[in-house]
């Protein structure tokens, strides 16, 4: 163990602040020292430190290919979702002018349906009371008829004797030959 601890100069050993001077052991001295360090480390850490660095660098770019093919795709999505947007605005649009224009046209044809059903009904209407006062003139033409004729028959009941019935009758026969020689 005394090899070991002899190796090392001893800790207990600080020159005095007070003295400067030229240290002309290179081996003690901390810049060669370094740069030896320094060098090993250089000649032997340059391949591995490159590499990690290639490495990351990979990474990376590989990490912002991605996000701009995503960031591309993203576009394209948002680009088709602005055309779908516009298309379907376009046909609410046209659904909504469609759908002003087939209420107006619903609107007037019912509005003239309307005034053709009213316009059915007064003619309905109107032939119904043309109808029912034909069928009032009718029934008091008959009635009138029915009476004149019960009193035309009376009259002549009272009136005719057998003979007169039999003139009238041959007179009334008379006529309808001199009638079907006229037409025939």
């Amino acid at each position: 163990m005394k090899n070991v601890t002899d190796s090392f100069p001893s800790l207990g050993y600080w020159p005095f602040a007070g003295s400067f001077g030229f240290n002309t052991d290179i081996l003690a001295t901390n810049p060669i020292n370094l740069s030896v360090v320094l060098g090993v480390l250089i000649f032997f850490g340059k391949g591995v430190l490159s590499d990690l660095l290639d490495n990351r660098k990979q990474r990376i770019l590989k990490t912002i290919r991605n996000s701009e093919e995503l960031q591309e795709g993203a576009l394209e999505q948002l680009e088709k979702a602005r055309a779908r947007l516009r298309k379907v605005e376009i046909e609410a649009d046209q659904f909504r002018v469609n759908g002003y224009s087939e209420i107006e046209r619903e609107k007037l044809n019912l509005i003239n349906l309307t005034y053709k059903t009213l316009e059915q009904l007064e003619n309905y209407k109107n032939e119904t009371i043309h109808f029912e006062q034909k069928r009032a003139i009718n029934q008091v033409r008959q009635r009138v008829f029915q009476q004149a004729l019960q009193g035309a028959l009376g009259t002549l009941n009272s009136c005719l004797n057998n003979e007169l019935h039999l003139r009238t009758i041959s007179t009334n026969i008379g006529m309808f030959g001199t009638m079907k020689e006229i037409t025939g």
